[in-house]
């Protein structure tokens, strides 16, 4: 490409050499410039005439971007609604979720002062009158701010439900634990022979204590921990023949008497339903048969209360052990 430049008559032409190389980056240059131009002279001129209000400019300013503004305003508004509605589920969630929470808490024995420092509804006062009232302000539509506060508040009542939850959870625990350290499983599947209480001695026939349950068995028959807990004797006692005593903690230990054969070692960590024994007929005994004593600070106590189960063994645990306590003072 060519270019020839004159300037009058007697001055000599000048011709100016372009190739398409140097044509496409002049191009790109002067787009850039125009563009660059064009910015300028748009945030200078024209944002400038619509925020101070020139006659002409501010008019024709506002015709090109209203569509824009409301479009823009009409997006965010959607999106507005679209997370107020999902807060709303949200907070109805949570309401579900408390309701829940103080129900199970109740089931884990948790009261609520443990776990709320504050009213739950806020802007009240505990045990003030039923009665309201106030000027009928309508609702609003909801600000981000407001939005951002609402989310805010439901986060943090999450975190409170979750530590409730927490609480619960371990508090179930502990119950948990505690019932599998209650001898409550039958030691020998079979009829319960003597029980607990005072008998007519089988050698002297004289009245005496029987400080246990007796399982009349087969020799060989499996002997079963009643609860999980720790082996600390095993051992051939001169009354109780082959015997095997389970400490469960809290002074409950269990006592497993006239073993034919013993399975368990001291220091043994056995769980409930666990073989420890089997059944016969060693020390002072008649036949074979099991044995069987629950003591609480080495007193015997009733077997067949625990061996009930439920909420009767745990009373009969709690009451032994209050027993036993008083006993020690």
């Amino acid at each position: 490409m060519q270019i020839l430049i004159t300037h009058g008559t007697l001055a000599r032409t000048r011709v100016l050499h372009f190739n398409r190389w140097q044509l496409g980056a002049a191009l790109v240059g002067l787009v850039a410039v125009l563009t660059l131009l064009s910015g300028t002279v748009y945030h200078f001129v024209f944002l400038k005439a619509a925020r101070e209000g020139w006659p002409v400019v501010s008019q024709i300013v506002r015709l090109v971007v209203r569509d824009e503004f409301a479009q823009r305003d009409r997006f965010m508004r959607e999106n507005l609604d679209a997370m107020a509605q999902k807060v709303g589920e949200m907070q109805a969630k949570l309401v579900k979720l408390e309701a829940m929470g103080d129900r199970v808490s109740g089931m884990a024995g948790v009261k609520s002062e443990e776990l709320r420092t504050t009213p739950r509804s806020r802007g009240t006062t505990p045990g003030a009158p039923g009665a309201q009232g106030g000027p009928y302000v309508p609702a609003q539509a909801v600000t981000l701010e407001q939005l951002r506060s609402i989310v805010d508040s439901l986060d943090q009542s999450a975190d409170e439900n979750a530590d409730v939850f927490t609480l619960v959870e371990s508090r179930l625990l502990e119950s948990r634990l505690r019932s599998l350290m209650i001898p409550n499983s039958a030691p020998v599947h079979g009829p319960v022979g003597s029980g607990f209480g005072f008998r007519s001695d089988p050698f002297t026939g004289r009245s005496a204590l029987h400080t246990g349950l007796d399982f009349p068995s087969d020799v060989g028959t499996p002997i079963l921990a009643a609860a999980g807990g720790v082996v600390q004797t095993a051992e051939l006692h001169p009354a109780y023949g082959q015997m095997v005593e389970i400490d469960h903690g809290n002074g409950l230990v269990t006592r497993y008497a006239h073993a034919s054969k013993l399975l368990a070692r001291v220091g043994d960590i056995v769980k409930r339903g666990q073989l420890v024994a089997q059944v016969g007929t060693t020390g002072r005994s008649t036949g074979p048969h099991l044995h069987f004593e629950v003591l609480v600070d080495g007193v015997p106590q009733d077997p067949a209360k625990f061996l009930a189960g439920g909420e009767a063994a745990l009373a009969a645990a709690d009451k032994a052990a209050e027993k036993a306590g008083r006993g020690r003072r």
